[in-house]
């Protein structure tokens, strides 16, 4: 097994030299592996190639191998990522609260710090690789990286990519590792390190956040899978709401923002769920249904009845579960008792209805009249992200470089003593 211990210890070291640095050395090392990675895209492709084909022989679905790949275009976008983490500022020295106790002659400071070493377990996105350490260098964090065995050479070969531009810059390579054995008991001595490191993110499917959440004795951020959900209210304009789920559900399967499961107002539902059906056929959508919808669309292709567990499912795949509530207070407590609190949109021209959707679901973003698909770093602002939190403690939400920090008081005085 890996000498985790090590890897600790030289992180730990690395992270301690990171707060030595100017933000102008950290921008710049970010900009040189952006550089050095479209420099390097042919190699990328070409260890990302091995994962790929072994991928395709294990038999992995068309959804899991997306994610995988890493092309030109995927390879400029995590570029372009890099570079917008790099304009950004950093939070880090920043004072979110001030204070002046002039009878105790005292002046205090709460800022933002380092958490100091940052983990980061996650699966088949070889994107997140360079998202997780471009955030953590931009906050003065050291970063230790443990990717799935699905795309261990993928992500050898981009922390290799990273090690050279952090040493051309400088920087102790230390400062972003790559725990290379993908065994589980190595993952599992991993989530317990917390002398070492500071704070874990566990980024991936279901068994991976239990996993973590139940073993780690590191303190967690929750990056949670994705049962979106959209409703669509009785005052919905139909062609929106065909095309928004369109857009939600089969623009990419394999993100945990696309929507997995549809709710009806019922008074709408004879109207628009034949122009859903339309839709989404056209990628020959699956709809697994409940016993109301299941008659509205009964003896259409891909449609067929739902179970009790389709309606806690991601699917991660051209399948859509369909459930039709009587009003908006019944479509409230199904999404919240269903979804994973990730994103949740309401399809409604009644601006009452969805300041109501939106007050009272509880997910970490929720839409109006807008694909759930929106939900990411990117869009949101923040450069990039390094997961999105469905928990409610420090982060919630796409994470980008405020979820990377933490506060402590600074208290100044002149020989003060409480009085």
């Amino acid at each position: 097994m890996t000498d985790l211990n090590n890897i600790g210890k030289n992180a730990k070291a690395a992270a301690k030299n990171l707060n030595t640095l100017s933000e102008d050395i950290i921008n710049s090392a970010l900009n040189s592996v952006a550089e050095e990675i479209l420099i390097a895209s042919d190699y990328l492709i070409s260890e990302n190639a091995k994962d790929v084909s072994k991928a395709k022989a294990d038999g992995k679905s068309a959804a899991f191998i997306d994610r995988l790949t890493l092309n030109s275009s995927v390879i400029s976008g995590m570029a372009e990522g890099v570079k917008k983490v790099a304009m950004l500022k950093s939070p880090v020295g920043e004072c979110v609260y001030e204070y002046e106790n002039k009878e105790q002659n005292i002046k205090i400071k709460k800022v933002n710090v380092p958490f100091g070493v940052v983990g980061m377990i996650y699966e088949a996105r070889p994107n997140v690789t360079l998202d997780a350490f471009a955030l953590a260098l931009k906050t003065f964090n050291a970063v230790i990286l443990k990717g799935g065995s699905d795309a261990i050479n993928s992500n050898i070969a981009c922390v290799k990519i990273i090690k050279k531009a952090l040493k051309d810059n400088g920087i102790d390579p230390n400062a972003c590792q790559l725990i290379e054995d993908t065994s589980r008991e190595t993952t599992l001595a991993f989530m317990k390190l917390n002398k070492y490191v500071d704070l874990l993110i566990p980024r991936g499917g279901a068994a991976l956040i239990k996993n973590a959440v139940e073993n780690s004795t590191i303190p967690i951020i929750e990056t949670g899978t994705g049962n979106c959900h959209v409703f669509v209210d009785e005052s919905a304009n139909i062609k929106m709401a065909a095309d928004v789920i369109f857009n939600a559900k089969t623009q990419r399967y394999s993100v945990c923002n696309a929507c997995e499961s549809l709710v009806i107002h019922e008074k709408i539902a004879k109207d628009v769920l034949p122009a859903i059906y339309d839709r989404l056929s056209e990628k020959k959508v699956e709809m697994r249904c409940d016993e109301l919808s299941y008659q509205i669309l009964k003896g259409k292709e891909n449609v067929i009845k739902a179970t009790d567990e389709d309606f806690y499912t991601e699917f991660g795949d051209a399948i859509i579960s369909v459930k039709v509530v009587k009003d908006i207070d019944e479509a409230i407590d199904f999404i919240n008792e269903h979804s994973t609190r990730h994103s949740e949109s309401i399809i409604t021209e009644n601006l009452s209805n969805a300041e109501k959707f939106q007050k009272n679901i509880d997910s970490s973003c929720v839409y109006h009249n807008a694909s759930t698909r929106f939900s990411d770093g990117f869009v949101f602002g923040l450069g990039a992200e390094i997961g999105i939190s469905t928990q409610k403690l420090h982060a919630r939400g796409p994470m980008g470089l405020n979820a990377l920090v933490t506060t402590k008081y600074t208290v100044s005085g002149n020989g003060s003593v409480r009085k």
